[in-house]
């Protein structure tokens, strides 16, 4: 079975909640990435949040905040992660429940090590019918909820 350090990106980009969305969004341009894991403060390493292009664009820019508007206030706070032995399935439940198209993959002491993206899933040997099934639950309407974190995957917040 597949596991979710076979389909990672390793090393990934991060910033902190105190990076502005402006440093953030250069980030994500000059490492052609849609996503960067927000790491804490304190220097340890922890996976706090993930801010997505979509987050700049719809909570700062369509609210008109500043370019120097920290990342702390748009993220998405204690997102859904997985850890390096997590099957292919594991990561396309996350993806499905969670509506997300991108996954912190994190060490036992909740440290990003890696992002599985749905583009991963599509490489890999997940059939087609699995990987149809889950692109269309990530791609159903919110009905202009916000969406909230839901106990999926694994919580690197509880890890000390």
């Amino acid at each position: 079975m597949i596991q979710a350090k076979e389909l990672m990106s390793p090393n990934p980009t991060c910033c902190t909640p105190e990076t502005s969305i402006r440093e953030a969004a250069r980030l994500m341009r000059e490492h052609d990435c849609g996503c960067l894991p927000v790491q804490d403060a304190e220097g340890t390493g922890r996976v706090v949040g993930v801010v997505t292009d979509r987050d700049i664009a719809t909570r700062a820019v369509a609210e008109g905040r500043t370019n120097e508007t920290a990342v702390g206030e748009v993220m998405s706070a204690d997102p859904s992660c997985c850890r390096p032995e997590d099957s292919a399935k594991d990561v396309e439940r996350i993806m499905a429940e969670r509506q997300v198209r991108r996954v912190p993959v994190v060490d036992e002491a909740g440290c990003c090590i890696g992002m599985v993206a749905q583009a991963d899933l599509a490489r890999s040997n997940v059939s087609a019918q699995d990987l149809a099934r889950t692109v269309e639950k990530i791609s159903q309407p919110s009905g202009g909820k916000p969406r909230r974190e839901s106990q999926v995957g694994v919580q690197p917040k509880a890890w000390h």
